[in-house]
């Protein structure tokens, strides 16, 4: 990846795999569920890189279980999101017909949703575990793989080697998924690296307002929510969990940047 941001958006996001990689391989020991009442509110020192929250519990191991966390239902939530969404999609750009307005019906009345709230609702009748949090947050985001795959899809359908294809007498799901589905794979990828930026806002923003994944599983959401009334006396609990949301949603979308630039043969003649 050539272009600066792409480059820099790699780099940003291989730090935080570093900083989530030390709590799933439990590397620097510490137990972000410990609590030690004596070490509350210590600030940041050698022994405690990020301080100390209200309970003693170190900040660095709960702001990299967290980081964890959130990547694990970030990634569930925007996988479950391309698939279901690039299907249909597909479907419905290469079939039209019926196929493409019950599939557009129901990509319309998905979008007629805000979607913080949307995810609220569905996260709240669903049982709070991780896994139906990803699916809350994937359920939001699956109408914006459906229109990004059907315009090229459109358009692909009445392209020769499609033409030649379906000639031929090859089955659809054939044309659909050997000839069409190649050619938009690019679109999807650059998509995905997108959505995954705002599955970790919209993750952060469950989590800040109680319907995230139930504790004592860490969130750097609940962090916040729970500093917010400590930010005078210890604004270490609260900056260092903002700020891993920040870079690892910058760090995104500067990949998402990068793909679209290396990707989209419409940007070659800019660089």
């Amino acid at each position: 990846m050539s272009r600066p941001a792409g480059f820099a958006g790699v780099t940003i996001l291989l730090a935080l795999a570093v900083v989530a990689g030390i709590s799933v391989s439990q590397l620097s020991g510490l137990d972000p569920l410990a609590q030690d009442a004596p070490s509350r509110l210590l600030p940041p020192s050698t022994e405690h890189l990020m301080g100390t929250d209200q309970f003693g519990r170190d900040v660095f191991a709960r702001v990299s279980a967290g980081l964890a966390n959130s990547a694990l239902i970030s990634m569930c939530a925007v996988a479950f999101a391309a698939i279901v969404g690039t299907v249909c999609g597909l479907l419905a750009g290469y079939t039209r017909g019926w196929v493409d307005l019950v599939i557009g019906g129901g990509t319309n009345v998905l979008f007629a949703f805000p979607p913080l709230l949307l995810a609220l609702t569905l996260a709240s009748v669903l049982d709070r575990n991780w896994f139906t949090v990803a699916i809350a947050i994937g359920v939001v985001y699956v109408p914006i793989f459906v229109r990004v795959t059907r315009g090229p899809v459109l358009s692909l359908r009445e392209v020769e080697f499609v033409r030649a294809a379906r000639s031929t007498g090859m089955s659809a799901s054939g044309i659909m998924f050997r000839h069409v589905m190649p050619n938009i794979t690019s679109i999807i990828i650059v998509q995905v690296a997108l959505s995954l930026s705002w599955a970790v806002l919209t993750e952060a923003s469950l989590s800040f307002l109680g319907i995230g994944a139930p504790p004592p599983a860490p969130s750097l959401g609940s962090m916040i929510f729970e500093a917010r009334t400590l930010v005078t006396i210890a604004p270490w609990t609260l900056f260092a969990p903002g700020a891993v949301i920040v870079l690892f949603v910058v760090g995104l979308n500067l990949l998402g940047d990068g793909l679209r630039d290396t990707l989209d043969p419409r940007m070659k003649g800019q660089r």
